[in-house]
């Protein structure tokens, strides 16, 4: 009885452990899929003007048939319709679609031979895919299955030739075979189109990639994705890491983003951790820290600065005119607060101010603690998130003594305008770059509007293609794993090899009328 009632105190802990909450998230509205239908669409068609459609031939009494060369000449997309379907899939549907084909043809009818071409059209055609979508062991968005039915209600036949007639009550044995292989073809197309061409593209979404020289972001999915009748939301674990320590976890303490809104195409969230994490990766790499000496110190800076600790530098004669250092060091991660009315990033840093005479080690003359507040701006552009700061609280004082603050006063005015005009241009051109959001290539954000909630905030955006599938899908086209296929070879004109001609076992069930 203890052992189960200290399980049902653990299982709250248990499920907030096994739920890792998102530092990143994106959910894509039916708006938005409407917009990947479209260009879905042309993916589509450009696939099944493509399809491969193996020879035909064989016997009907004393009727023999050898069919070879079929190429899809045009493509009727009438009705189609993308949606999703809970709990993992989207469903991919054409209705009443035709498909007009044009093949070669050597007929054989007891001493009369004929070859020549034939045109048919293939209406009422059907398809239904659902494609599964899933994380995989990299945590990349995956197409993991599909399951496809494709129908064809009718298939007409139009002969051209000197046997055109005679051979027009036979072309039931042509034109239901080639119903049979026409319709057998259409859903392995779609299911490499998906499963190989598709996911090459889902590659091109970055996962764990470097920012700079010094740091890299974490943009794996933490589980499935979840659908809705009207969504599909991705959690990203959206964290930042140092490079030297790439392993290196920092715990999600944050507010999870909760995205209600369904109004613009895509919706994208980050939490406070997402700030949090990339300012925590840039302190382990150790480089929040800055240095001016010399004459990289403001001349009416220098002033005031030897003025004020004027009989510090007078006892350390003869280095009174040594060069002036100035050493600011952040010596905690920044904390970034993400409220309704604003961001802004507290900082924590140290000043140290030294002389440096040359060929001697240097000599401190004063260390104060430095406490800032920044407000941030958050905005999207194209694909990059990016973070411009403003200086709008900075307070000086020293570690030793209250009565030390007191003299340090005079101070915190002039350095205040040295890192508004000096400092904060060198860190807002450094996050000028942006980070890129996890979206695939050739697509990009467009009318993005920044809201900020409590602990959170999300940008909603339309979406446009900046390049075609078919044009990305080409760049990262997998190299094929078998040779491809030589071209079929010309009909004989010798009717003796039509004689005699068995059915494949391919072709033989869509032989009977």
């Amino acid at each position: 009885m203890a052992v189960g009632s200290c399980l049902l105190l653990l299982l709250p802990w248990l499920v907030l452990a096994s739920h890792s909450p998102p530092g990143c998230k994106i959910r894509i509205t039916s708006k938005g899929l409407e917009l990947v239908k479209q260009e879905g669409l042309r993916f589509v068609e450009q696939e099944l003007q493509n399809i491969t459609v193996p020879d035909l031939h064989g016997k009907e009494g004393q009727f023999h048939y050898n069919i070879s060369q079929v190429k899809v000449t045009d493509l009727q997309l009438a009705f189609s319709d993308l949606h999703f379907q809970p709990q993992q899939h989207l469903v991919f549907n054409i209705s009443n679609a035709s498909i007009s084909l044009r093949f070669r043809r050597q007929l054989l009818y007891w001493f009369f031979y004929d070859i020549g071409s034939i045109n048919t059209s293939a209406d009422g055609v059907h398809i239904h895919t659902v494609l599964q979508l899933a994380k995989d062991e990299a945590g990349r968005l995956k197409i993991s299955n599909i399951t496809c039915n494709a129908s064809i209600a009718k298939m007409h036949a139009g002969f051209s030739g000197t046997l055109r007639k005679v051979y027009e009550f036979l072309g039931t044995f042509i034109v239901t075979g080639m119903r049979f292989l026409v319709s057998q073809q259409i859903c392995p197309s779609l299911e490499h189109a998906s499963l190989v061409l598709l996911n090459s593209l889902l590659d091109t979404v970055p996962v764990r990639n470097y920012m700079d020289e010094h740091i890299g972001i974490d943009y794996s999915l933490l589980r499935d994705p979840a659908v809705s009748t009207d969504t599909l939301d991705l959690d990203f674990k959206g964290m930042f890491f140092p490079r030297a320590r790439e392993n290196q976890e920092m715990e999600n303490h944050a507010v999870e983003p909760v995205i209600k809104e369904t109004e613009r195409m895509v919706y994208v969230a980050f939490s406070e951790y997402f700030f949090d994490s990339a300012m925590h990766a840039y302190f382990q790499a150790g480089v929040l820290a800055m240095e001016l000496q010399g004459e990289k110190v403001p001349k009416d800076l220098e002033v005031l600065l030897r003025a004020t600790f004027f009989g510090t530098i007078f006892m350390l004669s003869p280095a009174v005119d040594a060069p002036l250092q100035l050493l600011l060091q952040v010596s905690a991660p920044p904390r970034c607060t993400i409220k309704p009315s604003g961001t802004s990033v507290s900082v924590s840093a140290f000043l140290n101010i030294s002389l440096v005479p040359p060929g001697r080690p240097a000599v401190q003359l004063s260390s104060m603690a430095v406490e800032t507040k920044l407000s941030a701006k958050v905005f999207l552009q194209g694909k990059a998130l990016r973070v411009q700061l403003d200086l709008r609280r900075f307070r000086i004082y020293s570690k030793q003594s209250a009565l030390e603050s007191l003299a340090l006063f005079s101070l915190q005015a002039p350095l205040k305008t040295l890192l508004q005009l000096t400092i904060m241009p060198i860190i807002n051109e450094r996050t000028k770059k942006g980070v890129q959001i996890p979206l695939p290539e050739g697509m990009d954000f467009t009318k993005e509007v920044v809201t900020n909630h409590a602990g959170f905030l999300t940008v909603g955006a339309d979406l446009h293609f900046s390049q075609g599938l078919r044009e990305v899908i080409e760049k990262y086209r997998p190299a094929p794993t078998v040779p491809p296929s030589s071209s079929p070879a010309e009909p004989s004109a010798d009717p003796r090899q039509l004689q005699p001609l068995p059915p494949t076992p391919s072709t033989s069930p869509g032989l009977d009328p």
